[in-house]
């Protein structure tokens, strides 16, 4: 018998990940099918979108932008929804097999939230979710009985590398980082990099946040609140590498000092599909290497002076608590401040360092106060902007 397509619920589908995502779905030869899509203002898109894979589903959160759109010619048999409360109904639907969370940031807690409260596996791209109530998160996958299965490139290398071998038989998760585009550049010149240099990503095509969050290493630093509760391990054994070719995405070292890479083309679609099929394998469109070319890796370890929001990273992963929660929040208005020409590229990681030191740290915060935190830092940002 041929077993059912998989129903994947696209949560962000007009993102850099959302988009790779819908080729993944469209190559995948009937395996998968896209049962839901979300888009907060690119309705256009959306819309397109809509019309070539006709979900069950549209979801459009940014409501009054909605309601002044042109729907017409939106699929008949795909239901129109209005407004973020929509996504946590339609990840409860009994149809969804799988949720994709790929909303950039905070916004993206609620519905991954609700999507593991209901039993549904959740393929991960949105690491602010785990940043900010990672343990809180694990806990109700552990209890509900299905797996956070990583996107992020580098967590995908991890969980992939991880499978040879026993939890207790882990010394170290190296996380590899291309460096961004600042790597070489003096610190002095640091402090004339323009809006329009920071937003041009040696390696990867993303989002303007994540761009930015990849110049500061901030990326990296929330990666390793990430890891220490998708694989439960303590901040001492997380470490970050430089690693300018963005070919090895992650790797292990167990105790035996055997190390375990993930290679491959820094291409998203594989990370994505390995979610999406998890725990098979299977043929699909990610570039291949090209092993008949010779290569170089590099690796290096990253100046704490030119990226010092690894140490933030570090110290959040170790507290837990509420500082991941403060950390993400911090960061998002920060950058946000910056894109807006508000804040100028060295003083975002300062910024969230004044607000992470003065917060008042709770070491159980339940859910409610992990959102009044968020909206307290980010408040804290524009105070400390203004003074």
């Amino acid at each position: 018998m041929t077993n059912p397509p998989k129903q994947i619920a696209v949560l962000g589908s007009t993102g850099s990940i959302g988009t790779r995502a819908l080729e993944v779905i469209a190559a995948s030869e009937g395996r998968l099918q896209a049962i839901a899509l979300s888009a907060h203002r690119r309705l256009d898109q959306l819309l397109q979108q809509a019309r070539q894979y006709e979900p069950r589903w549209v979801v459009a959160t940014d409501q009054a932008a909605a309601e002044a759109f042109d729907w017409s010619p939106l699929p008949k048999n795909s239901q129109l929804l209005l407004g973020a409360a929509a996504l946590e109904k339609v990840v409860a639907q009994d149809r969804v097999d799988l949720v994709l969370a790929a909303i950039v940031g905070s916004v993206g807690l609620a519905s991954t939230w609700r999507a593991l409260e209901c039993g549904k596996p959740v393929a991960l791209a949105n690491k602010e979710t785990l940043v900010m109530a990672g343990s809180l998160m694990t806990a109700l996958a552990q209890e509900r009985g299905v797996p956070l299965l990583p996107v992020d490139s580098e967590h995908s290398a991890i969980f992939q590398a991880l499978q040879a071998g026993r939890p207790d038989e882990v010394a170290r998760l190296l996380l590899t980082s291309s460096g961004g585009p600042f790597r070489d550049l003096p610190l002095e010149a640091l402090k004339q990099v323009t809006l329009a240099e920071a937003l041009v990503h040696p390696t990867w095509e993303m989002g303007p946040k994540i761009t930015v969050d990849s110049a500061t290493m901030m990326n990296k630093a929330l990666e390793i609140v990430e890891a220490r509760w998708l694989f439960g391990v303590n901040a001492k054994q997380i470490e970050v590498l430089i690693h300018p070719q963005s070919t090895v995405h992650s790797l292990v070292e167990f105790i035996d000092g055997s190390v375990v890479a993930q290679l491959s083309p820094p291409d998203m679609r594989l990370p994505i599909q390995y979610a999406f099929h998890y725990p098979r394998r299977v043929a699909g469109v990610a570039q291949r290497m090209d092993w008949s070319q010779t290569m170089t890796l590099d690796f290096e370890a990253p100046d704490p002076q030119r990226f010092p929001a690894l140490e933030l990273g570090h110290q959040a992963a170790s507290a837990g608590g509420s500082s991941g929660a403060v950390l993400n929040a911090a960061n998002e208005a920060a950058v946000a401040s910056f894109l807006q020409g508000k804040l100028h590229f060295t003083e975002i990681v300062p910024a969230c360092r004044s607000v992470f030191d003065s917060h008042h740290f709770q070491s159980n915060p339940s859910l409610q106060q992990l959102v009044a935190l968020d909206r307290w830092a980010r408040e804290e940002v524009a105070r400390w902007i203004c003074a």
